[in-house]
């Protein structure tokens, strides 16, 4: 089965956020070249990987990584607003129903239509995420050729600025708002795969 862990509302096992972190370390280091703190030479962790953070992560049945998202509090320092305030035309949205969805991360081990499938599991459960908590918006910073995916979703999604370059790619930012109508957006394009929660508690405790 596949476990949906938010550790906005319980406390997920040692071994599931162990298996996130070197799964960060091995796509955005190892692969994308990413120069992001590296800790024991194993894990990806970095100053917003703090009691603030909230993740979601798919595991398998085994606790192996598939897929998960960190979200950030806009009512603090995040991503958008220290590093790339740039990107947007105006100031960065902030709010308390307003999260920032950061290292997005499908593991490296997935073939093309796991990754597909992983994708679309974890961008529903982040809208499940956002209707069950009162989030109604979520911003982001995307490399162009995965922006222009996000935004190509069928969810209420638009860029807040112009893309810039960095690290010779260009940059760009965008929010997403969700509502009841996104469900079927979602669905109307394919994206939309729920995940069965049930028995997370069950495999946390078994870790």
């Amino acid at each position: 089965m596949i476990a949906l862990i938010d550790t906005a509302a319980a406390s997920a096992c040692d071994t599931v956020m162990r298996n996130m972190f070197a799964a960060r370390r091995q796509v955005f280091v190892d692969l994308l070249g990413w120069d992001v703190p590296v800790i024991d030479g194993q894990f990806e962790v970095d100053q917003f990987d703090d009691e603030h953070a909230r993740y979601l992560i798919l595991a398998d049945d085994g606790l192996q990584h598939l897929g998960s998202a960190r979200l950030l509090p806009t009512t603090r320092p995040h991503i958008l607003d220290s590093l790339f305030p740039a990107l947007c035309a105006g100031p960065a949205p902030s709010g308390d129903a307003i999260f920032e969805i950061t290292r997005f991360c499908l593991d490296r081990s997935l073939s093309a239509a796991g990754r597909r499938e992983i994708r679309n599991r974890l961008v529903t459960a982040l809208v499940e995420h956002a209707l069950a908590n009162g989030i109604a918006t979520y911003t982001g910073v995307a490399e162009d050729a995965w922006l222009r995916q996000i935004l190509g979703f069928g969810w209420d999604a638009t860029q807040l600025g112009q893309p810039l370059p960095s690290r010779g790619k260009p940059l760009g930012a965008l929010r997403i708002e969700i509502t009841s109508r996104t469900e079927a957006r979602l669905s109307a394009t394919g994206i939309w795969t729920p995940t069965d929660p049930t028995a997370v508690a069950a495999e946390i405790a078994r870790a």
